[in-house]
């Protein structure tokens, strides 16, 4: 039996079919459109396509980045798509398709998680804890091999837990969230505020974006960090004192016996994991007389959102028929 998987991304919509094994057989990329409606038409055409090669696809999971509702089937919120508001995401797919497959919707972060938890570098793990270090910070939560989802579908907004209070402003509206330091975003701001500080040790940093700071990207600072570079060296060993803290705090609740990091910042490996790891050995709780988590790259690439939630919705639409 084979699933579709559906990643409705910034840029772009990625479809895949997978069979019983996650493994992709098919795939399709298309731009993502602005408005609800055509993505729900892109969504049928992959559909379409799909099943031209495979005519039995009885179940579409759908990741999507914003907050699915409990049912699994509304997005009650995202800020890629302004109209997605208590929106039936799965209903309108349903409608659609007229009734030819059933449809899950999950979070984007959850889905990439559960993908990393089936085939990455979760795999094995009893209780795994993603975190996705990209312009924010996701997160996923595996407990007892199953992914945790909370009583509202709410859970799992690792990037929101309140790390510094009266902290810089988030993008949630609250301050002082775990993605204000430790994210894309975060990178860039430490580097910046540290070639305004210390302009003499910026030469590399200021070359790269052409002499003008506010044009400093973060694939900049990662180029000079594996040059050697000293204050993009700096600026990487700040959003990874934030992300250790951060799994320590984690891990005070959760007490995982995997992270597993991804993301594009990720790229750099060793340079940002290196400080991950010693600085959640130094805020983990009671650190000297507990096990620790092993603290691992992501491994499954950048398919593992259209994997997971085509497993994600197999699974769930399974359970619900037997």
């Amino acid at each position: 039996m084979y699933t579709l998987g559906i990643d409705i991304g910034g840029t772009k919509i990625a479809g895949a079919v997978c069979d019983e094994n996650d493994t992709i057989v098919s795939q399709w990329r298309v731009p993502t459109p602005t408005e609800p409606e055509e993505i729900n038409d892109c969504i049928v055409e992959i559909y379409e396509e799909a099943t031209k090669l495979h005519p039995e696809i009885p179940y579409i999971g759908i990741s999507a980045a914003g907050n699915v509702k409990a049912d699994r089937r509304t997005m009650s919120f995202s800020a890629n798509i302004a109209k997605w508001i208590d929106y039936p995401l799965a209903d309108r797919i349903e409608e659609l398709l007229q009734g030819r497959a059933k449809v899950v919707v999950e979070n984007d972060a959850n889905c990439a998680g559960w993908g990393e938890y089936i085939l990455g570098a979760g795999k094995g793990s009893k209780n795994m804890v993603m975190l996705t270090v990209g312009t924010g910070l996701g997160g996923a939560i595996v407990i007892s091999g199953e992914l945790y989802r909370g009583s509202f579908g709410m859970a799992a907004e690792l990037g929101h837990l309140p790390m510094v209070s009266d902290g810089d402003f988030c993008g949630c509206g609250l301050r002082g969230c775990a993605e204000r330091y430790t994210s894309g975003s975060a990178l860039e701001n430490f580097a910046r505020a540290g070639m305004r500080r210390m302009p003499q040790k910026a030469t590399r940093l200021l070359e790269l974006c052409g002499g003008d700071v506010n044009a400093l990207e973060g694939k900049m600072v990662s180029q000079a960090a594996a040059e050697g570079d000293e204050l993009a060296l700096y600026a990487f060993g700040k959003i990874g004192e934030w992300l250790g803290r951060t799994m320590a705090a984690i891990a005070a609740v959760l007490d995982p016996d995997v992270f597993v990091i991804g993301g594009g910042v990720v790229s750099v490996g060793n340079i940002l994991l290196d400080p991950a790891r010693y600085n959640y050995q130094r805020f983990l709780q009671a650190s000297a007389y507990r096990e620790h988590a092993q603290i691992l790259p992501a491994t499954a690439g950048g398919d593992a959102g259209m994997i997971g939630a085509a497993d994600l919705a197999r699974k769930e639409l399974s359970k619900e028929q037997a």
